[in-house]
């Protein structure tokens, strides 16, 4: 078996960083990631980007040297993507933070509301309820995270945790300082009005989490196999039949009942900038169905059925 020989130069300014001699021609990138980090240690393979174009598209770790338009000696272009954080812990502090600092205000701790309301709970029971709802989805999210999740991806950029961490826990202090003031009003139609949005919450929650279910099935632990993903006997499911990201799709409209419920500006601000980036993601989700699946179903759309 002939061996292959791997360039690796700096994508920004081509200075050469190794030279690797008697390559199996089937090793993967990961396995090239794995040789590149005994010559620069300082660059562990999470934090490697090896293309085959100083400007193109990272190359997938599974990616086999012997099946890349390369000769027996193959020039890769490196980037350094940053410190790497995994997405397991980034999730973890994305969603511990706003599930600890709404309590901070349900109990009206001192310091926020002044001294003749502190620990004093509120007299309307949707301030309760809400309290209940939000804590349950960011538990529900934690729990997904530790078990159900499966990571195409190990990591993420460092930075990228303070930019979301400031996103959720700044948004879970706005809505929860207005939802637990002592000066909060509940919603307009009452408790018919409550009854209903609680309904809404708790038929999306059970909804997202069923498909994850669905996701976490299509892919073998360990493994970064994609598939289509289509419906189960689990009703919740049969949203595969018309959009790409029916996680999004309930996800969305979970918060729309929490907004329904509490009434409150900044929670509809949040369902509304929630809505807009995950639309964003599905949309991305949605072209890259199409474009790796040639049978993928062409009647679904990304996030809302029909229209979007």
């Amino acid at each position: 078996m002939k061996h292959h020989e791997v360039e690796i130069l700096d994508a920004k300014t081509r200075e050469k960083l190794c030279f690797l001699d008697k390559v199996e021609p089937n090793a993967t990138i990961t396995d090239i990631k794995n040789m590149f980090t005994k010559f620069h240690p300082q660059w562990y393979p999470a934090r490697q980007s090896l293309r085959l174009d100083p400007k193109g598209r990272s190359l997938k770790d599974e990616d086999v040297l012997q099946n890349l338009p390369v000769g027996t000696t193959a020039t890769l272009y490196f980037r350094d993507l940053g410190a790497q954080i995994s997405w397991v812990t980034v999730f973890l502090t994305e969603y511990a933070g706003p599930l600890i600092i709404y309590l901070l205000f349900y109990f009206r701790v001192p310091f926020i509301y002044g001294p003749k309301y502190d620990f004093i709970t509120s007299r309307h029971s949707v301030v309760h309820l809400a309290c209940i709802c939000h804590s349950f989805h960011y538990v529900k999210r934690i729990l997904e995270t530790l078990f159900v999740h499966r990571f195409s991806h190990g990591t993420m950029p460092l930075r990228n945790i303070f930019k979301n961490c400031m996103y959720y826990w700044g948004f879970a202090a706005w809505m929860a300082y207005y939802i637990n003031h002592p000066l909060y009003t509940p919603p307009v139609f009452g408790e018919k009005q409550v009854r209903m949005a609680v309904i809404i919450f708790l038929f999306c929650q059970l909804g997202n989490f069923s498909i994850h279910i669905a996701l976490r099935n299509l892919r073998p632990a360990g493994s970064k196999t994609r598939k289509i993903p289509f419906p189960t006997r689990n009703p919740f499911t049969w949203l595969f039949l018309l959009v790409s990201c029916p996680n999004y799709t309930y996800e969305v409209g979970s918060w729309i009942g929490f907004s329904i419920m509490t009434q409150c500006v900044p929670v509809a601000l949040f369902t509304l900038v929630g809505f807009i980036q995950m639309t964003i993601w599905a949309k991305g989700k949605h072209r890259s169905y199409l474009k790796e699946f040639r049978d993928y179903p062409p009647v679904r759309s990304p996030i809302v059925p029909f229209l979007l």
